[in-house]
């Protein structure tokens, strides 16, 4: 999970077979920064297999989420943004998967999997607060620090 600038807030490493609504699901109980902010006017954006009762209590917090409308349901509202905001996630994971090599990470065993993912993640998000801090137009940006 992250904000629209990219700033990661949320993170787990699953099995490729891990339901990711579920995982999504226990990011957000887990998480206690996302816990604080319930309630104050957040969204969510997602594809369409995020759906069910799930997500359906997920508004009962204050949350909105906008995902596409699925086969055979009413369009959704705010389905317009979709769109342009879903690129926002792509980038996201192609900065993660690109610059900061994710899938190249190296770990032979669990353990040095995880240190190597979360490295991945708190460089992101070191960067997204440096360039925050010292006023960069593109926040994500990590080609200043691309040797």
């Amino acid at each position: 999970m992250c904000t629209l600038h990219g700033l990661p807030v949320g993170w787990a490493l699953t099995g490729a077979k891990a339901d990711e609504r579920a995982v999504l699901a226990d990011i957000a109980g887990s998480t206690p920064a996302l816990a604080r902010l319930q309630h104050t006017g957040l969204t969510w954006i997602a594809d369409k297999n995020y759906y069910g009762a799930a997500f359906d209590a997920v508004a009962a917090t204050g949350i909105d989420l906008l995902r596409p409308a699925r086969k055979g349901e009413r369009p959704r509202p705010g389905e317009q943004f979709f769109k342009p905001l879903r690129q926002i996630i792509e980038s996201v994971n192609d900065t993660l998967k690109g610059q900061l090599d994710l899938e190249a990470h190296g770990g032979r065993t669990l353990a040095g999997v995880c240190a190597r993912v979360a490295q991945r993640v708190l460089a992101l998000t070191a960067v997204i607060w440096h360039n925050d801090r010292v006023g960069a137009q593109i926040r994500r940006s990590l080609i200043a620090y691309d040797h």
